[in-house]
């Protein structure tokens, strides 16, 4: 969620060429989602890859699943939202990442709260970056 200039969907997308998966991005801005094709296409792995122009807002609860990986880098106080929309889309074993944790934005905090407190997910930080990832994989 949220692809940028996809410094992380590369790397990604080369592990989906790996492994049969496919990898789907979504990005609100038009320049950005531009640029996200041709560097997806200049790093050899555009066809890994469904890269969706839309507001991740409306299209996260849309998208049909399931996932086994989801990375969420885009508007921190929409974290909560986008894990409850994909939560029933997560089998066991599937993880929600969340970055930039621990740079104090606002809604993280809600968002760490919540998905601790889910009896079938365990969550940890990743605290070596200074940013921080939260991982939120599903249990049972």
């Amino acid at each position: 969620i949220a692809t940028s200039t996809v410094h992380s969907g590369i790397w990604i997308a080369w592990d989906m060429s790996k492994t049969g998966g496919k990898l789907v991005t979504i990005e609100i801005d038009e320049g950005r989602h531009r640029t996200a094709l041709k560097n997806f296409e200049a790093a050899g792995v555009a066809k890994y890859v469904d890269t969706r122009l839309a507001d991740a807002h409306q299209l996260v609860k849309e998208l049909p699943g399931p996932f086994d990986f989801v990375f969420s880098d885009a508007d921190k106080d929409w974290y909560t939202q986008y894990f409850k929309d994909l939560e029933a889309k997560l089998p066991v074993g599937g993880c929600f990442t969340a970055h930039n944790v621990l740079d104090g934005f606002s809604g993280v905090d809600a968002f760490l709260g919540y998905v601790r407190g889910r009896p079938n997910y365990t969550t940890t930080v990743e605290r070596t970056s200074r940013s921080g990832i939260s991982v939120s994989c599903r249990t049972k």
